[in-house]
């Protein structure tokens, strides 16, 4: 488990983090210290206050009575030797956090930092080799080769942060040897502005979650689906948000507050705003030697183009306007049917509720966006192609943990086994096992519900007294019940 010391001395990088973050994606401190070492810091802290409780043995639930004696309980238990590969957008978040949970649950790890950040990966090297024991924890550098040669090797467990497409080729590396593995991709995630969203507020928190680390965020939205008739009023408060939130301008990457791209990813979001048939309403600036996109605003018409058809993974915001919730429920189903994030925004439960009912999503937030994966002790995951499997807080814990099932069976229950267990199977054996075994159902073979014996026993009369009475009868029929298939056995 982690320690008090080795808190220390994660904290004790805190300023080199921030500077390799500034050399490698110019990310501003304010976003480093925000989204990254805050949340890793509190993630810890989290479970110091809470492991010993996690890592309890439970004790079995629901078990019938006549089975009460078997003392079944899980315990959790490592996986053993895994692998954590990390991204290049999110560093320290999305590699230190589910080593968290790997070396909280008694696991050792090898883990692997994006080869895109150089800078942030030699930090964060020398950060796990200053704060864990080399014996347990290793650091792999390196790239697509070195990345193979790990896959090739037999883990206890794999989690995977990244694309889709790596996702699949992780996922094949993984399936020969049966390793359980966990998925954390991305998607396409909607956004959905109904005419009784509070307009003012839905531009300033999507423009916010569109240019926070230049949109290089898994849960940003991809793109929002605008009710036809607020779209003129949202895009005035975009405009307004965009003045407030970039007082210096965005045209060039000195004056901006917004973090620039990872190298080499300039010329693909070039490619596809290009290709796009939209209207740019704000920004669209670029600078590929610098690696930085001026926050962007594009209202486009059909769900072909190029800026819904491809995730940009970059700070342009694309509006597609809609006639009807339908149809933009309909739209959304379409373009992706499982992303990681969805973002309605309504001041209309009826609405909110359609929404949440017709849609498929790995997690939601109401009238904002990203929240979601902000806080700690709610598990972070996707469904279907965004990602199998969760993380954060005890789901980290759980993620590289394995529920071990316990079950003591007690000797003096030999003479019972005798009567119902053992060969020779006789007709009197399967009669016994049936009457102490088999569950009873509560209804008919045509569904309707039984009250079963005890209720009449507990309504034979009306009144305190007469309640007071039967309730007595019913425990009194319990027992009598418990004693007969005892002297039965």
């Amino acid at each position: 488990m982690f320690t008090a010391i080795q808190f220390a001395r994660i904290s004790d990088f805190e300023t080199q983090y921030v500077e390799a973050s500034k050399k490698d994606m110019a990310k501003p401190p304010f976003e480093v210290l925000q989204g990254e070492v805050g949340n890793v810091k509190n993630d810890i802290l989290y479970n110091l206050k809470n492991l010993d409780s996690w890592a309890k043995d439970e004790k079995a639930t629901g078990i019938p009575l006549n089975m009460s004696v078997l003392n079944g309980k899980v315990r959790k238990t490592p996986y053993g030797c895994c692998l954590i590969i990390g991204p290049f957008n999110y560093p320290m978040l999305c590699t230190i956090l589910p080593l968290v949970g790997a070396i909280s649950a008694g696991n050792s790890a090898v883990v692997k930092f994006s080869e895109k950040i150089p800078n942030i990966a030699t930090v964060l090297r020398e950060m796990v080799e200053a704060a864990l024991d080399p014996d347990c924890f290793a650091v792999v550098q390196g790239a697509i080769p070195e990345t193979q040669a790990l896959l090739a090797e037999k883990w206890d467990k794999i989690f995977f942060t990244g694309s889709p497409t790596v996702g699949r080729i992780i996922a094949k590396a993984a399936a020969p040897s049966l390793t359980p593995v966990t998925l954390e991709l991305g998607g396409r995630n909607p956004a959905i502005v109904t005419k009784t969203a509070e307009i003012r507020l839905a531009a300033r928190r999507l423009l916010w979650g569109k240019t926070l680390n230049a949109g290089q965020v898994c849960l940003s939205q991809n793109y929002v689906l605008v009710e036809q008739g607020v779209l003129p009023k949202l895009i005035t408060e975009l405009k307004k948000a965009y003045a407030e939130f970039f007082p210096n301008g965005t045209e060039t990457s000195s004056t901006s507050d917004v973090a620039h791209m990872v190298d080499g990813s300039v010329p693909r979001i070039k490619s596809i705003l290009d290709n796009s048939k939209g209207e740019i309403i704000l920004g669209g600036q670029m600078d590929v030697t610098n690696n930085y996109i001026a926050p962007t605003v594009v209202v486009v018409r059909d769900t072909t183009d190029s800026l819904i058809a491809e995730e940009t993974f970059a700070p342009i915001l694309t509006i597609l306007p809609f006639d009807t919730l339908e149809s933009a429920l309909k739209t959304v189903n379409e373009i992706d049917r499982c992303p990681l994030a969805l973002y309605p925004f309504s001041s209309s439960k009826t609405e909110i509720e359609k929404i949440l009912v017709s849609t498929t999503s790995g997690g939601v937030t109401i009238n904002d966006t990203i929240l979601h994966g902000a806080l700690g002790s709610l598990e972070f995951g996707g469904i279907g192609g965004s990602g199998t499997g969760s993380y954060h807080g005890k789901a980290s814990f759980d993620c590289f943990t394995h529920r071990r099932v316990v079950v003591k069976t007690p000797g003096f229950l030999e003479r019972i086994f005798d009567r119902i267990k053992y060969p020779p199977y006789t007709d009197s054996k399967l009669k016994r096992y049936r009457m102490i075994s088999e569950g009873k159902p509560n209804f008919d073979r045509d569904g309707n519900q039984r009250l079963g014996w005890i209720f009449y026993l507990l309504s034979l009369g009306t009144g305190k007294t007469n309640l007071a009475q039967g309730l007595v009868l019913g425990v009194a029929a319990v027992v009598i019940g418990l004693w007969v298939k005892g002297r039965k056995i």
